[in-house]
């Protein structure tokens, strides 16, 4: 893992997200799970190399930030914001998280098939959030502080972690720092504020939901980027386009790739953005 701060580490490289975490002088707090299993049970033995692990907090719900919370069953206390708790490996029509999770098995993590659990055994105790909260909360561990700070937007329950002792913080999937940023359920007009709340945090270094390790520069670029989807639609919908129309006017599939290991999507992610913007600009 990359080591951001002499007691900060993140992992950058990997399919999913970007799961970290911060070394104290009390055991050690985890950001976020890996989604491949090997990569879940390699970090968790990293991690208690530098002491016992006392929290896990998840910064949302997708999939690639949770799942590997199941590998991480007996360390620590899982925390999170209490719409990512509602939320937590939800079923829908859409999506069983399981499943998506399990696709990049065969690609990413052919390793991790020895280790994958059948989803009835998965469902029994996928480690779920047992501290939960409404709004922001502050959690101290040793001599580090850690601040829970709620910026929806990407997510209604979307969490940035706050660590002034490193001037570090774990912003989660506010920021896609080089990659295709993905809207689906989206609310982008609270993203644009909460990235508006990061800006004023005093660090150095923001841990990205996916992408590498950034500075405050990545929330201008951010910002613009949704900006740009926000414009494009609304153009489209000002124009009297079909939603089927809008979509194929949306060019932004040159402007970056989507994040390691699935590449393959990007015409589904650009078509799908711009599919649920259309509905919300529309309602």
């Amino acid at each position: 893992m990359e080591r951001v701060t002499d007691n900060v580490f993140a992992e950058t490289k990997i399919r999913g997200c970007n799961p970290a975490y911060v070394v104290t002088s009390d055991g050690v707090v985890v950001i976020d799970t890996p989604q491949l299993p090997t990569h879940a049970v390699k970090m968790r033995k990293e991690a208690e190399s530098h002491g016992e692990i006392k929290y896990l907090i998840n910064t949302e719900y997708h999939v690639d930030h949770i799942f590997g919370n199941y590998y991480f069953k007996g360390a620590g206390i899982v925390v999170s914001h209490i719409e990512t708790a509602n939320n937590f490996m939800t079923v829908t029509p859409e999506i069983n998280p399981y499943t998506y999770a399990y696709e990049a098995i065969p690609s990413d993590d052919p390793e991790g098939e020895k280790i994958w659990p059948d989803e009835e055994t998965y469902f029994k105790d996928p480690n779920r959030p047992t501290i939960v909260f409404d709004g922001d909360a502050t959690i101290t561990c040793g001599n580090h502080t850690f601040e829970l700070i709620s910026t929806p937007g990407h997510t209604t329950g979307q969490l940035a972690v706050y660590v002034p002792e490193e001037r570090v913080a774990f912003v989660g999937d506010t920021i896609f720092n080089g990659v295709q940023t993905w809207l689906y359920a989206s609310d982008v007009h609270s993203w644009l504020a909460s990235l508006n709340r990061i800006k004023k945090l005093d660090v150095d270094y923001f841990v990205p939901g996916h992408g590498p390790v950034c500075t405050k520069r990545e929330v201008d670029v951010q910002k613009a980027f949704l900006l740009e989807w926000l414009t494009a639609v609304q153009t489209a919908i000002a124009k009297g386009y079909s939603k089927e129309e809008t979509i194929k006017s949306i060019d932004f599939g040159k402007r970056f790739n989507v994040d390691i290991g699935q590449e393959y999507m990007l015409d589904h992610v650009i078509e799908h953005n711009a599919s649920a913007l259309y509905d919300k600009l529309k309602g």
